[in-house]
């Protein structure tokens, strides 16, 4: 499996497990990654990329980070919007980012490989993907109002002008291809956040009861 949980009940992908410089992690209601040294943003549902790099704690309105600095880690929290990460393994820069639905229909995901590239001049090619935990299409019913703002993403689907349910995770990932990230580099596939109560919050689930999950993207100091 592509996903996996490890000892501290954090969720991690096998092939970003490869990349020895990387920390990464997927948080779960029981366990979140470090947050000493963090830098975080207050999430807005925006297409705003902040650069952590020499900065410290929250650093102002944005839904994705992106560093290169040794010791920098990125981190944002979810409870059904998507955390996806992004890892360079040629300039080992990295990047978190939040993606609900408005942030998806913002383009979030491709803005923030366009960041990595003004920024560190990251290749898209050079770039791995994970998208994780997150509603899943089970369970991410919209009304058309919703709905009908995905037609240029789903060009496909002839439902959108009706209450239907939508796929975040293939949404993003779309605009990840078509940011230039390759295909076989983006990790798809991790639980559902609304149907795995056992490992997540979920504010469709429990509304105004859930918690956030914490997920992280670091370069280690010492690689």
């Amino acid at each position: 499996m592509l996903f996996f949980k490890n000892a501290q009940q954090l969720y991690q992908v096998a092939p970003l497990e490869e990349l020895g410089w990387l920390e990464h992690a997927f948080g779960t209601r029981h366990a979140g990654p470090e947050a000493a040294g963090l830098v975080t943003v207050q999430q807005i549902h925006s297409a705003r990329v902040a650069v952590a790099d020499g900065r410290q704690g929250k650093i102002g309105e944005a839904d994705a980070l992106i560093a290169r600095l040794p010791g920098a880690r990125v981190g944002v929290r979810t409870a059904d919007c998507l955390p996806i990460l992004l890892a360079d393994e040629r300039l080992r820069a990295v990047a978190a980012v939040h993606a609900g639905w408005r942030g998806t229909i913002g383009g979030i995901a491709q803005r923030a490989v366009a960041a990595l590239a003004e920024a560190f001049g990251s290749r898209p090619e050079d770039l791995h993907a994970a998208i994780g935990p997150g509603i899943g299409s089970c369970c991410f019913e919209v009304g058309p109002e919703v709905a009908g703002q995905f037609t240029t993403l789903f060009p496909e689907r002839r439902d959108l002008n009706r209450r239907t349910r939508l796929d975040l995770a293939e949404a993003n990932r779309r605009q990840l291809v078509a940011a230039g990230v390759l295909p076989a580099r983006i990790y798809c596939g991790a639980p559902c956040t609304v149907c795995m109560a056992e490992d997540f919050h979920s504010w469709r689930r429990d509304r105004d009861k859930a918690g956030r999950m914490l997920s992280v993207a670091g370069i280690r100091a010492q690689s």
